[in-house]
C-alpha cells in the first residue's frame, strides 16, 4: 500500500477587502494542520476575522531552503498543507512557485484554491484591455529587459496588465506612454477592493499628468491596464467626438454664467473625460 503523501492547497486570499474570501477557502485554512504565509501578521488579519485557529509558519521571498525542505517534508509525511501570500493567488507575482513546482515534481497534488483576483478585477473594471490580454506582472525595473519588455507591449494586438508600486508608477506610466503612444487607452486601478479604491481610465499622456497633478495618488496597489494596439486608432477618433460633445456641454455653462475651471470639473464629473482635456478644449487649444 502506497504511503499516503499529503496536498498542497494553493489558497487565493481577499486583495483588500477581507468579505471577499470564499467559503471553500475558509474551509480549506480551517481544515490543514499547516499555513505557509507570506507575511504571518497579515494572515493573522484574516484568521482572526473568521475564528481559524490553524498554525501558521512565514514563507516568502526570502526565505532560505531550509524553509522549502521543512514544507516539503511535512507534506510527505502524509499531513496537508495550505499556502496563502498576503493577497491573491499564491504563485501569481508572489512567492509560492517554487513550492508547487517542487511538489509536482514529486508526484504531490496539488490543489487550487480560487479566488479574489486583482488582474480580473482590473480587467473588469476597466473594459480597456479587450477579450485578450496578457498578464506581465511587475515590469524589469531598468536595462534591456525593461525596454524590450515595453517594446513588445507596444507592438502587441492584445492587452496587457501591469502590476506597479506606487512610488515608481509615475515612471512607469511614462515610459509607456513614450513607447506605446500617448494616445493608447489605458487604466490606472489602484486600491482595488478597499476603501479608496479609485479606477482612472483615459490615454496614457493624461494618466501621467493625473499622476503628476496628484488627481491620481502615488499610494497603494496599483494595477495598470494597456488597451491593445488596434484599439489605439478607433479610440482617437471615438475620443475626438467625446472631447467635441464635452466642449459644447463647458461652452452652455460658460455661456450661462460658470467660470470655465468650473464648467470643465462638472462636465468631467458627469461624461468621465478629463478634466484637463475638456478645460483645454474649451479654450481652443
Amino acid at each position: 500500500m502506497p504511503e499516503a503523501r499529503g496536498t498542497l492547497f494553493v489558497v487565493a486570499t481577499p486583495i483588500g477587502n477581507l468579505g471577499d474570501v470564499t467559503f471553500r477557502a475558509l474551509e480549506t485554512l480551517r481544515a490543514v494542520p499547516l499555513i505557509a504565509a507570506e507575511d504571518t501578521r497579515i494572515a493573522k488579519r484574516l484568521m482572526a476575522r473568521y475564528d481559524i485557529e490553524t498554525r501558521l509558519l512565514s514563507y516568502h521571498a526570502q526565505s532560505g531552503p531550509g524553509r522549502l525542505e521543512a514544507l516539503l517534508t511535512h507534506l510527505r509525511g502524509g499531513q496537508d498543507l495550505a499556502i496563502v501570500t498576503d493577497a491573491g493567488t499564491p504563485a501569481v507575482s508572489d512567492p509560492g512557485d517554487e513550492l508547487v513546482d517542487a511538489w509536482i515534481s514529486e508526484g504531490g497534488r496539488v490543489v487550487p484554491i480560487p479566488g479574489p483576483s486583482a488582474v480580473l478585477a482590473a480587467i473588469a473594471a476597466s473594459a480597456v484591455a479587450g477579450p485578450r490580454w496578457s498578464f506581465e506582472g511587475f515590469l524589469p525595473r531598468s536595462g534591456a529587459d525593461r525596454r524590450q519588455r515595453l517594446a513588445r507591449i507596444a507592438g502587441d494586438d492584445h492587452g496587457a496588465v501591469i502590476f506597479e508600486a506606487p512610488t515608481r508608477l509615475a515612471g512607469t506610466l511614462r515610459d509607456l506612454a513614450a513607447t506605446c503612444g500617448g494616445d493608447r487607452p489605458a487604466a490606472v486601478c489602484r486600491e482595488l477592493t478597499k476603501l479608496h479604491e479609485q479606477i482612472v481610465r483615459a490615454p496614457l499622456e493624461e494618466l501621467v499628468e493625473a499622476v503628476r497633478t496628484g488627481e491620481i495618488p502615488r499610494r497603494g496597489e496599483v494595477v495598470i491596464v494597456i488597451g491593445p494596439l488596434r484599439a489605439t486608432a478607433l479610440a482617437r477618433d471615438e475620443g475626438r467626438v467625446a472631447i467635441a460633445d464635452g466642449r459644447d456641454q463647458v461652452a452652455a455653462l460658460v455661456a450661462g454664467g460658470l467660470h470655465r475651471a468650473e464648467a470643465a470639473r462638472r462636465v468631467a464629473a458627469t461624461t468621465g473625460l478629463s478634466r484637463r482635456a475638456l478645460y483645454r478644449a474649451a479654450d481652443g487649444e
